[in-house]
């Protein structure tokens, strides 16, 4: 019987046989699946290197379902997600949204946007015992929220200078999540973690589409919630929260104060209301953030309706720079 090492042989001769390690047809138990392993998806052999980590707020999180691998014998560098589910509730207001893993929604996302590069890519298959696993390109280029913290300018430069570039093309990401909805899907786990700024194009890309929800009220509202978290990270350049809250003296002001009615409705540590602390954020921009935060009466309900009124602050702000 063919074992994992005669197939990595046979196209990386060098490989040491001593990490040589199992021939897979089951992904079942993923947490045994370790470096060395072969998993064989009928006929398509994926040498697994590591565990992919998540990174969020300065922490490496192991997702020891999605692994690092090398397809042979092409030698890409391909990422297997391999099935796990789990189930959580999400508070928004009084309202609680129940949200759960679905590889198989994740495969449909992947049919759904083959060729639009606004996505990631890749496809679906089952192992042999019936588990859905992705196979998925890797996203060449860095989280957008970090390319945003690293950009080493004052926050009235990069308002003026730097967020009008950055919010057309978040705009742009914003219509991808609206193409989903227009054919009855959603992302699921819109955060500044799942939106990649693509290496030599520049193009924001979605990864990351196995989560769903269960939301009566609105199909897309945890999803619409989800561009409001990052349009605050990218208007704010970071989140202002509690801890981190700037009080620069603008326009005489030394100081404020903040009530509940100023912060996130879905974190109620960061600050909506981002005029408070950034006078020079105009009025409807502000307006557009403040739908997302506690004392909003009146929610988005689809994409377009958030982009109708944002679209018109783009240029808004262009003209506040030559006045700056």
């Amino acid at each position: 019987m063919t074992n994992a090492y005669e197939i990595i042989s046979r196209f990386d001769p060098d490989f040491p046989r001593k990490r040589a390690g199992q021939l897979l047809t089951d992904t079942t138990e993923f947490m045994n699946i370790t470096y060395g392993d072969v998993i064989d998806l009928d006929g398509r052999y994926f040498l697994v290197l590591r565990d992919e980590k998540e990174r969020s707020f300065g922490v490496e999180d192991p997702k020891y379902w999605v692994k690092r691998c090398r397809e042979l014998p092409t030698g890409e560098r391909k990422i297997l997600k391999l099935v796990f589910y789990e189930r959580f509730p999400v508070s928004m207001g009084s309202m609680e949204i129940e949200c759960f893993r679905s590889p198989r929604k994740e495969a449909r996302i992947l049919d759904l946007v083959r060729g639009d590069m606004r996505f990631m890519q890749g496809y679906s298959h089952d192992d042999a015992a019936g588990n859905n696993v992705r196979v998925l390109d890797v996203v060449k280029g860095e989280l957008l929220s970090l390319h945003v913290d690293r950009l080493e300018v004052d926050h009235r430069t990069y308002f003026f200078e730097l967020l009008p570039d950055i919010l057309d093309k978040f705009v742009e990401a914003c219509r991808a999540i609206e193409f989903l909805h227009k054919h009855g899907e959603n992302h699921g786990d819109i955060r500044r973690d799942h939106l990649w700024l693509e290496q030599g194009t520049g193009n924001y890309v979605w990864i990351d589409f196995d989560y769903t929800y269960e939301f009566q009220e609105n199909p897309s509202g945890l999803d619409i919630f989800g561009l409001g978290n990052l349009l605050l990270f990218l208007v704010g350049k970071k989140f202002c929260t509690t801890f981190n809250i700037p009080r620069p003296d603008f326009d005489g002001k030394a100081d404020v104060s903040f009530e509940a009615a100023d912060f996130s409705m879905l974190f109620k540590n960061r600050l909506a209301n981002l005029r408070k602390v950034y006078p020079y954020v105009p009025h409807a921009l502000n307006n557009v953030l403040m739908h997302f935060s506690s004392a909003s009466e009146v929610f988005y309900f689809n994409v377009g309706e958030m982009l109708e009124d944002l679209a018109p602050c783009l240029d808004e702000i262009r003209r506040g720079r030559i006045n700056s």
